[in-house]
């Protein structure tokens, strides 16, 4: 995947605005912040004023003021300012030693590796003090930024490091929430953590998490010369003598540590280390000031503490003060951020071609047929075992009687809550993978699938709507909004992505931040509905098969038929969409009408499968590149191989769901998250050698 290295985070010699002018920009983002605190101090459920909250100040308030004042109001806006603050300064760090303008403690899944790290001690029942939950929290995000920096290379494309990022945090999340739902006791609070809330109570939190934020702030700025060095090239600051590999170590242990800070002090706010070195970076461009770390890291510092205090006044201004409580700060910073994700995602320049996704391969008819006999076969033998195993075991004999109506009411119970679930899953398995086989041939991008670009988040969205807004809408009609949805972030990330002929950097950094602001919406509708609705609302985001009938299955069946006759029926286009630009063309075929056509029937079986079975990750992906493989590149072969590919993916992952545990269940949705992630991490790896 050939892509063109991003402009450094800071350009020192571009800068020909004089030094003073830094220094009143400065001012003026400390007035904003100053501001925006006072702001926020005043604004809460209690009704104190701006005037009694200056007389709690001053000591001449009532007890009750004073308390509301003291022990809430002034600690939030403080943790608001001290995590803004770091988060900034962590994600301008970091984009300088890596060289790439998207580079974040969310998409170097540092979040989600302190997540994880958390996860698992409140899993094993060890309650630990704030201080020692920082330590593990630092050691699971620095872990998570090893991986991702060593999977994507300093300066080596900005949509490798977004992918790798974006890709591990999605595993690594499965994991922890597969951990929250069979230790609900031990992990208790821990999602509602993750959403992100400066929300204190009292200031104990701010002071333990003060000094190791200290440290970290500290320990950056006495390196700043060496990662001005370092945002030139490696060259050049191993020309002028410094240590590349240690002061880049450093850098991101620093930022982790920052980032540890942050995330056990409020949980992780999305993206505002994303969004404030951004907001700074044109002005290293404009005023000579910025061009150099020392004066950009703490300009990023504001920044990023302006984008936390004006999300939560933000927040408390829109949403009714009772609301206003129950919806975390992080839902805003990471819709933020999202909009800056795609921005930054249209204005970076993209040489890395749509090309043909392998090798033209042809494989023999006899490979063909015995591929497709061996898959026939699994996929009947898993069918076998996911209608006989789980919390009942049942024999053949009893699935027998029961298709000839003489089972027992024991037997019949069983089957008829558990037949349906396995054709969901077999049908949005098949769906999923039909749909990233059309997406990946129309836009010759090999990593474009439905969850990536954000299509499948859209469909979740318009089904989490509708079960909110109506809990009694039935199949059909969830189908409806998830169709509704899916086809509104489609337009958008589809419509966005398509100057210059679905660039492969572009289409994908746009899905994630349409994806990204999806999953964000969905937290903000969980949290704001009631909580019976919320818990259906997140069987659908764990790509479960619980509680599904006929009905349910019945759109994505259709849709799936259709889908798979056009498919066959037009394989030759899809071969010729799949080459390149020009071969089409001069074949007399009209590019437009086919790709818009091939894309909305893509959008429709991703739309019903998410309807019928919930988000399921990288089956789209995995599906047609392990078909690729197998059966070289004429869609005729892959159609049908990429189908019984994604039945037997997610039939697997539903099986081991509801039986490894039983009787507890894991969503199929969690599970493929776990098998698609090391797949999708190779093929980052295959694609950089």
């Amino acid at each position: 995947m050939a892509v063109t290295a991003p402009e450094p985070a800071v350009r020192p010699s571009s800068a020909p605005a004089p030094r003073s002018g830094a220094a009143a920009v400065t001012a003026g983002l400390v007035l904003l912040v100053a501001v925006l605190a006072v702001v926020d101090i005043t604004q809460g459920t209690a009704a104190v004023g701006s005037s009694e909250v200056f007389k709690a100040l001053t000591g001449r308030a009532d007890p009750g003021d004073a308390s509301v004042v003291v022990a809430s109001r002034l600690p939030r806006t403080t943790a608001g300012l001290l995590v803004g603050a770091v988060l900034g300064t962590a994600g301008a760090v970091l984009q300088a030693v890596s060289r790439n303008v998207l580079a974040s403690p969310d998409t170097l899944a540092v979040n989600a590796g302190s997540y994880l790290a958390l996860g698992l001690v409140g899993a094993a029942g060890v309650s630990l003090p704030m201080i020692a939950s920082s330590g593990v929290a630092f050691a699971g995000g620095l872990a998570a930024a090893a991986v991702v920096l060593g999977l994507s290379g300093p300066g080596t494309g900005t949509v490798r490091l977004v992918l790798a990022g974006t890709a591990l945090m999605l595993g690594l999340n499965s994991v922890t929430e597969g951990l929250l739902l069979l230790f609900p006791q031990e992990t208790e609070g821990l999602y509602r953590w993750n959403q992100g809330s400066i929300a204190q109570n009292g200031f104990g939190g701010v002071l333990q998490m003060l000094p190791i934020a200290l440290i970290g702030l500290v320990g950056l700025l006495l390196t700043a010369r060496r990662v001005d060095a370092l945002a030139l090239g490696d060259d050049a600051a191993r020309g002028v003598g410094v240590p590349v590999r240690a002061t880049r170590v450093t850098v991101v242990v620093l930022a982790a540590l920052l980032s540890a800070a942050a995330v056990t002090l409020a949980g992780p706010l999305g993206f505002v280390g994303l969004s404030a070195p951004a907001l700074v970076r044109p002005l290293a461009r404009r005023y000579r000031g910025y061009a150099r770390s020392r004066a950009a890291l703490p300009a990023a510092a504001l920044a990023g503490a302006a984008l936390v205090l004006g999300s939560d006044v933000l927040l408390r201004a829109l949403v009714p003060d009772d609301l206003s409580v129950a919806v975390p700060t992080g839902v805003v910073t990471s819709l933020v951020g999202a909009v800056f994700l795609v921005v930054t995602a249209l204005r970076l320049r993209d040489t890395a071609g749509a090309d043909a996704p392998d090798r033209l391969r042809i494989p023999s008819r006899a490979v063909f047929l015995a591929t497709v006999g061996v898959l026939v076969a699994v996929l009947a033998g898993l069918v076998v075992a996911a209608v006989l195993v789980g919390d009942s075991k049942l024999l053949l004999g009893d699935v027998a009687n029961w298709a000839q109506g003489r089972a027992g009411r024991t037997v019949s119970f069983v089957l008829d809550t558990r037949v349906p679930r396995v054709l969901a899953a077999l049908c949005a398995g098949a769906a999923l993978a039909l749909s990233g086989t059309l997406v990946q041939a129309v836009t010759r991008n090999p990593l474009a699938e439905p969850s990536v670009l954000g299509v499948s988040g859209g469909a979740a969205l318009g089904a989490v709507l509708l079960v909110t807004t109506a809990p009694v809408a039935a199949g059909w009609a969830v189908a409806g909004a998830a169709f509704a949805g899916a086809g509104v972030t489609a337009v958008v990330v589809f419509g966005l992505a398509a100057r210059g002929g679905f660039r492969q950097n572009r289409l994908v950094l746009v899905g994630i931040g349409v994806a990204a602001a999806t999953t964000a919406l969905i937290s903000l509708l969980i949290v704001l509905t009631d909580p019976f609705n919320a818990t259906k609302a997140l069987t659908w985001l764990s790509g479960s098969t619980y509680g599904r009938t006929l009905p349910d299955v019945l759109p994505v069946a259709l849709v799936l038929a259709v889908g798979t006759a056009v498919a066959v029926a037009r394989r030759t286009e899809l071969d010729l969409l799949s080459l390149d630009e020009d071969t089409p063309r001069l074949l007399g075929l009209p590019l437009g009408p086919g790709r818009l056509g091939f894309l909305a029937l893509s959008v429709l079986l991703s739309a019903t499968a998410v309807a019928c079975a919930g988000t399921i990750g990288f089956v789209g992906l995995v599906a047609p590149h392990a078909a690729r493989a197998l059966v070289g590149r004429r869609h005729v072969r892959v159609v049908p191989v990429a189908m019984l590919l994604g039945a037997a993916l997610v039939c697997t992952a539903d099986l081991l769901g509801r039986t490894v545990i039983a009787p507890a269940q894991l969503g199929a949705g969690l599970m493929t998250a776990v098998i698609g992630t090391p797949y999708f991490l190779y093929l980052l790896v295959r694609s950089r050698r």
